[in-house]
């Protein structure tokens, strides 16, 4: 029962658990059989307004603040406590296709799921 993040590039390792893509957008350069992923809930990634906002210079605490509250809507709450009962049930790994993982929506994500 964990959760961790990981670079979608990155090959996929047997100890992943189910394999969960947290970008609205699909990763480029990547071919869609190459990616060994097993969902893809798009209502968990963060606005388009949001990720403007933040890559425009925004500040990572007031991104976090910002997308938590985003995750207060229903879609993206209900896939929120699926992926929550996931983790529960066994190892998650988030995958994103940020350079900077662990200053990205899905190092918050994992921190939520992990709580």
């Amino acid at each position: 029962m964990s959760v961790r993040v990981r670079r979608i590039y990155e090959p996929p390792e047997p100890d992943d658990g189910l394999r969960v893509l947290v970008d609205r957008l699909w990763p480029r350069g990547l071919a869609k059989d190459a990616a060994h992923i097993d969902e893809w809930p798009k209502g968990l990634t963060p606005s388009a307004e949001l990720r403007t906002w933040y890559h425009g210079g925004g500040s990572y605490e007031e991104f976090r603040r910002r997308y938590e509250a985003e995750l207060d809507a229903p879609e993206a709450a209900a896939l929120f406590d699926g992926l929550h009962k996931a983790v529960r049930e066994g190892r998650v790994t988030l995958l994103t296709a940020s350079k900077r993982p662990e200053r990205s929506h899905a190092s918050v994500l994992a921190e939520l799921l992990g709580s």
